[in-house]
């Protein structure tokens, strides 16, 4: 029997409390006039021209508009809308983002972030999410930063808003189109591996990761390098006027807002991560961050990895991993930071086209609402088991040259897959 695909049916009336409007305000991110805009009564989301669905957890863990063009590439390659996304792998991101400009002293980076991480849907045998359906874990044979991910997010499918979309005539920084109804597909890119190639250029990038890591009296942990982006007061996933590396405190041109207090920054650290009020939140960072007061060394090299973008706005079909067995799909619901084989497969069976994105949204059946406790709400809980004998991994391998007319533009080269 195939999984239910909730689809439209997971949406509900948001219910966002003063408190998540009062953080958003300390944040910067409804300073701008119309910057967001609440629902009213609809259940359904509807967002009023040039505005886009977005939830208050992806907005407090560094999003913003226009999104990172980093962060539109994936939403492209891996063919996802940001609701489907957990907050946990938006975190991820932000974490990956602030890693890149503000340690290593680069552009975000394709070929490393393949390396490090790739995708899992996250559902259960029985009902495919629609909603967080799809978790970024890290590789298990990939030795990363303890990032200390929450086990659950409370609430968070029903805090949704719509934000202003900001057109700056580049379609690289635009977030896709709204389609609640659109399914997700396991896409041979949720597993693309670095090529030898890659792997060789981003060698330097991981021994400074582990360097980072392991220096005795001066190690970096993903909760040292969260903090940091929350005080910056910049977006790491907002498409912005300069990197990290160049960040120039009170005055940065891309701060939104002005230094959170201590309380509020060690409350929202506390509240997006695992860290109990027992445990200290790191007031800086045991490894000095590049910016504009400790500049890049001299000949630091410039790497250039993107992940594949629209042409023009236009999207071109991307591979599908499907499987002729008619059995039901396989769905892992599992920890954002899990370690289980980037190999394992889940079998999902393509649809035949999605609802209109405008449309309103088919009568729920009470059988089909989805019960939201914290496990599901959170798209974090315990891995299945997936019997090995079932497990294949495909290599979705890419190859990107810079265009000389249009510097961002670079080109996806797909090879034939190997098993």
């Amino acid at each position: 029997m195939a999984a239910v695909d909730l689809g439209t049916a997971e949406w509900e009336r948001s219910k966002i409390s003063t408190q998540d409007i009062n953080m958003l305000k300390k944040l910067g991110i409804s300073k701008k006039p119309k910057a967001l805009c609440f629902p009213s009564e609809e259940s359904y989301p509807t967002p009023p021209m040039g505005y886009r669905v977005s939830f208050v957890d992806h907005l407090i863990r560094g999003l913003s508009a226009p999104i990172h063009p980093f962060l539109r590439g994936l939403l492209f390659i891996y063919g996802l809308q940001l609701h489907h996304l957990t907050p946990n792998s938006i975190l991820h991101i932000s974490i990956f983002i602030t890693l890149c400009e503000a340690f290593l002293g680069v552009q975000p980076n394709w070929a490393l972030w393949k390396r490090i991480f790739f995708c899992r849907r996250n559902g259960s045998p029985n009902v495919a999410y629609n909603i967080g359906g799809v978790v970024i874990s890290v590789r298990p044979t990939v030795d990363y930063f303890d990032v200390k991910l929450p086990d659950s997010v409370q609430g968070w499918r029903k805090k949704w808003l719509y934000i202003q979309e900001e057109n700056h005539g580049c379609a690289e920084d635009n977030i896709p189109p709204f389609d609640g109804a659109e399914k997700i597909l396991r896409r041979r890119s949720w597993d693309a591996e670095a090529t030898e190639e890659e792997k060789a250029s981003t060698e330097t990038l991981m021994a400074r990761i582990h360097e980072l890591q392991n220096t005795r009296g001066k190690e970096l942990s993903g909760i040292q390098i969260t903090a940091y982006f929350l005080r910056t007061r910049v977006q790491p996933l907002q498409a912005r006027k300069n990197p990290l590396w160049k960040y120039a405190g009170d005055e940065d041109v891309d701060r939104l807002s002005v230094d959170l207090e201590v309380k509020d920054l060690e409350k929202l650290v506390r509240k997006i991560s695992s860290l109990s009020k027992k445990d200290s939140v790191p007031s800086s960072c045991r490894v000095k961050p590049y910016s504009a007061t400790n500049a890049l060394p001299e000949n630091h090299p410039n790497l250039v990895s993107l992940p594949p973008l629209p042409e023009d706005g236009e999207v071109e079909e991307r591979a599908v991993v499907t499987d002729d067995n008619q059995d039901a799909p396989s769905f892992v619901n599992e920890p954002a930071d899990s370690r289980k084989s980037a190999g394992s497969i889940e079998k999902e069976a393509a649809s035949e086209g999605t609802a209109s994105a405008q449309s309103p949204p088919p009568a729920v059946s009470p059988r089909n609402k989805r019960k939201r406790n914290d496990v599901e709400d959170s798209g974090t809980s315990k891995a299945e088991e997936v019997d090995p004998s079932r497990q294949m991994t495909h290599k979705y391998m890419y190859r990107y040259l810079e265009s000389p007319s249009a510097p961002k533009c670079l080109q996806a080269v797909s090879m034939k897959d190997s098993l």
